[in-house]
């Protein structure tokens, strides 16, 4: 936890909308920002699914990230049209817009987006991401200076997420922009996601990390039951990975299983870290057809709006 980042002045807090295209390190920013890990992460795109929200409190201070799934030019599918909508529908009610890049890797998806930020109100601040990838930092002005030519910044801030090289110079920047509030948040509260949502998170992630490339893109979970036994201080959980063919099924229970127990073991480690309590996971897969293009089915597995 920094310092007060605003002294001798009222306290500020409002709500900054961390977007960009997939895979360009959002998440990993929001966790290392948190310091703590709250958003999954893959090197796979799309891994972000949800609006993902993560306060952080200081002195003086409270900054309420949202972290968004990747804006794509993607089509077709019920379920990229939702993380499209859950991307850009906030784009007009917050407060600062974080808008994440890769550096060096300027692409058409950057640059729509940025023909959408144009449009908003608020300040934009632009985040050159992976820096600590540059053969030398000789490279990051002319960079800077070029990406400046595409829209009017409030600020330019290189990083390296991953590393968390330059974060608190960026929270800096970002403090002033926001406006002058009491805090919306008490202090030790650090999302307004439920331990069932993440839960579920953390399970899909160490599906995605598990299969790789085998991993099918129509795969989600949900849980079915979240039990907690403050007696024997154990948590018991019931979920269902849903994917849309018996093929797929197939790939993630593996050989005798031997896949699906080991993402279960994984994950029971990870939720229990988590929630600081003994956890039994007990993981199914199903097959359910075409539920990534159906609306309706959609919103029946959490994806609503």
């Amino acid at each position: 936890m920094t310092e007060s980042i605003i002294k001798n002045k009222a306290h500020r807090c409002g709500y900054v909308a961390i977007v960009g295209r997939p895979n360009v390190g959002k998440s990993t920013l929001l966790n290392h920002i948190l310091g703590m890990k709250l958003s999954i992460t893959s090197r796979k795109p799309q891994t972000t699914r949800h609006q993902i929200l993560g306060v952080k409190t200081t002195e003086g201070v409270q900054t309420i990230y949202v972290d968004t799934p990747g804006i794509h030019q993607r089509s077709g599918s019920a379920i990229n049209k939702y993380m499209n909508r859950a991307a850009t529908s906030i784009l007009n009610d917050v407060d600062v817009i974080v808008f994440v890049v890769q550096v060096k890797k300027w692409t058409d998806e950057d640059q729509a987006i940025v023909d959408k930020l144009k449009k908003v109100s608020c300040p934009v601040v632009l985040v050159l991401n992976k820096v600590d990838k540059l053969a030398s930092k000789k490279e990051l002005l002319p960079l800077i200076s070029e990406l400046s030519s595409h829209c009017d910044f409030a600020e330019v801030i290189p990083v390296s997420a991953l590393n968390g090289d330059n974060l608190e110079a960026l929270e800096k920047k970002i403090a002033p922009l926001l406006p002058e509030n009491e805090k919306f948040y008490p202090d030790d509260q650090v999302t307004d996601r439920s331990m069932r949502f993440l839960a579920s998170e953390i399970i899909r992630e160490k599906l995605i990390r598990e299969l790789g490339q085998e991993l099918p893109y129509t795969s989600t979970v949900n849980i079915d039951k979240y039990e907690e036994d403050k007696d024997k201080d154990i948590v018991r959980i019931y979920a269902t990975i849903y994917v849309e063919s018996n093929g797929q099924k197939a790939i993630i229970i593996g050989k005798k299983g031997a896949r699906l127990k080991s993402i279960g073991t994984i994950a029971r480690k990870d939720i229990s870290t988590m929630i600081g309590s003994k956890v039994y996971l007990n993981l199914w897969v199903k097959v359910r057809e075409g539920w990534s293009n159906d609306e309706r089915a959609l919103r029946g597995l959490g994806y609503s709006e």
